[in-house]
């Protein structure tokens, strides 16, 4: 396997960890970037494109990008942060002081906040939308609007994997008149340089490699980790919660479908090179070369303050979440206690963390089974864990 780009003095480990994610862990194509301070100090990527390139594939080159799942909620918790940070958004308002049309089903009282921290009681839909409805941003408006709540607002938290991007995606659009794709290009991806996108120009598309489902090797012995049998239980049964959130698209959209990247879906189907994910991410901390710093303090620690903590009534583990962002913990873990981000499902991590100046990202082709914890993900981020 050839591996290209640069790693900084001291960084060597990172390179280790990437290397071996291809010669144990199944990896078919990646990228890593890792920012301090402002400026990258790893840059690596390897493999092919496409995740079935096979040996004669395209190689994987210094500008390719990939859909990053779930990691998509990071840049779309940031909009409406930067909207609040201008004083454009109340995040102790009711979301329907903004979309009135929200206020149906007991949903009244909903806070912005509640959106932001999986606490609004809407991550299921009675009938799940198919793809075109999904990105059709006016039904799909319509549909989470006229959504009964699966418990009061505010009281408890659970993982609204599909339903984030019509709630974020919706509310972006009362309060600006833009889609939240069109915000993310103007105010955040043109002024930093980002290969950035969420909803994927036409013309970026030859750039965007073809993701899929790896099966990573099985372990000395043949031993696999297995989920917790609650946790399995949940994905097997189509009446759970867990299901019928990850169900709320159906049937699952085609990810390689050019239609479906053009979509705006903040929850799911932002793409990104590894170095502007990591780069959006150092934005948020801190300056960045040839680019302003996005938060200001008082806005970091809204990102990273605790909003929701304990048992995901979705996820079925324990979960932290500040206002839209994942924090460290076991089901997700990050730099340490300080760092806030987000996974993709089966993959993707972006994340800061500002006592080290640190900030992070992964893209990879190859998709596995696990929703926040990918393991080639976590053996980077231990390996970088050792350096800071």
């Amino acid at each position: 396997m050839v591996i290209e780009g640069t790693v900084a003095e001291g960084f060597e480990p990172v390179r280790d960890a990437f290397v071996r994610n291809f010669a144990e862990l199944g990896e078919q194509g990646a990228a890593v970037t890792v920012y301090r301070d402002g400026r990258p100090v790893v840059a690596l990527w390897g493999g092919t494109k496409d995740v079935d390139g096979g040996a004669t594939g395209a190689p994987w080159e210094r500008g390719t990008a990939q859909i990053v799942r779930s990691a998509t909620k990071g840049v779309a918790a940031a909009v409406l942060l930067l909207l609040h940070q201008r004083g454009e958004l109340d995040l102790d308002a009711p979301v329907g002081s903004y979309w009135p049309e929200f206020k149906a089903h007991g949903k009244e009282r909903t806070l912005v906040r509640h959106l932001l921290s999986h606490r609004a009681g809407v991550p299921v839909l009675d009938r799940p939308l198919t793809p075109a409805e999904a990105a059709d941003p006016d039904a799909a408006a319509d549909a989470v609007a006229a959504q009964a709540p699966a418990w009061e607002p505010g009281t408890d938290h659970g993982y609204h994997a599909q339903t984030y991007s019509w709630l974020t995606g919706e509310l972006v659009r009362r309060v600006t008149g833009r889609s939240i794709g069109e915000w993310v290009a103007s105010e955040i991806s043109r002024p930093l340089g980002l290969d950035l996108w969420i909803g994927l120009p036409e013309g970026e598309a030859e750039r965007v490699g073809r993701v899929g489902r790896i099966s990573p090797p099985e372990a000395p012995g043949g031993l696999r980790v297995r989920p917790r049998r609650n946790v399995a239980e949940a994905y097997a049964d189509p009446d759970s919660l867990t299901q019928r959130a990850f169900g709320a698209i159906d049937p699952s959209p085609d990810e390689n479908d050019p239609a479906y990247r053009a979509a705006v879906l903040p929850a799911s189907n932002g793409i990104a090179t590894a170095s502007s994910l990591a780069r959006f991410y150092a934005s948020l901390i801190g300056e960045v070369e040839g680019g302003e710093r996005l938060f200001t303090p008082s806005t970091v620690a809204l990102a990273r303050a605790e909003e929701s903590a304990g048992a995901d009534r979705v996820l079925v583990v324990n979960t932290r979440f500040g206002l839209g962002y994942m924090l460290h913990g076991g089901a997700s873990p990050l730099l340490g206690p300080g760092s806030f981000g987000h996974p993709g499902r089966g993959g993707a991590l972006g994340f800061a963390d500002p006592e080290s100046g640190v900030a992070f990202g992964y893209v990879t082709n190859g998709m596995n089974k696990g929703v926040t914890a990918d393991p080639r993900a976590q053996g980077l981020v231990r390996a970088l864990r050792g350096l800071v």
